[in-house]
């Protein structure tokens, strides 16, 4: 899904770039449309076309899937400061497969996709730009799909903890524990064994 990370889905958009520098598009001016959105709104929904894409300027969003056990699977991060979209299929007129949820109030700047779909036609270098930010998307849920086949629980954890030491600020233990695929209770006790060990090496250190 626009899982445009590990920056476009926060963790599993596109390393090496900043996001907020996809397609030029802030040097574009394309965004308009400031819209807020409380948390539990959806930006867009899974099985629809998402009809815009969005440039957070404050607040954070979740993409969540709805599995065949009728629950809330979550699959992506985003922050303010970051793009948000269904990427690359809304260009393509096709419908979502997963949802983008406000997780906390949120003010997006809107450019619809049918103008992004309309300059393509005649534009190169967002084609381009479009070309490589595919190539970078599909390395991200590579990686993120490896990840999930050959790190425990506790490494995947610390990878994010790694990239984020903020996230518990951001986002719910709930939703923490639903992106790395445990239940809550398992995540507390990664948690407490986590800050236990960093404890005991910084003691450690001292003495």
């Amino acid at each position: 899904q626009f899982i445009l990370h590990s920056r476009f889905f926060r963790f599993g958009a596109v390393r090496g770039r900043r996001r907020r520098d996809l397609f030029g598009l802030r040097n574009r001016r394309l965004f308009r449309f400031p819209w807020h959105y409380n948390k539990g709104d959806c930006f867009f929904r899974q099985g629809e076309i998402a009809r815009y894409l969005g440039l957070v300027k404050s607040g954070t969003l979740v993409y969540s899937v709805m599995g065949g056990d009728g629950e809330a699977h979550v699959i992506g991060l985003e922050y303010a400061d970051e793009f948000v979209a269904d990427f690359p299929f809304s260009l393509s007129g096709s419908k979502a497969r997963a949802s983008v949820i406000a997780e906390s109030p949120c003010e997006i700047l809107c450019v619809p996709t049918h103008i992004l779909r309309e300059r393509m036609r005649h534009d190169e270098e967002l084609r381009e730009a479009v070309h490589v930010t595919t190539e970078a998307v599909f390395g991200t849920v590579y990686d993120r799909a490896i990840a999930l086949y050959t790190k425990t629980p506790e490494e995947r954890y610390n990878d994010l903890i790694t990239f984020d030491p903020q996230l518990f600020q951001h986002f719910s233990l709930k939703v923490i524990a639903s992106l790395l695929n445990v239940t809550p209770t398992y995540l507390s006790r990664i948690r407490k064994s986590t800050n236990r060990d960093s404890f005991r090496t910084s003691f450690l250190k001292l003495v």
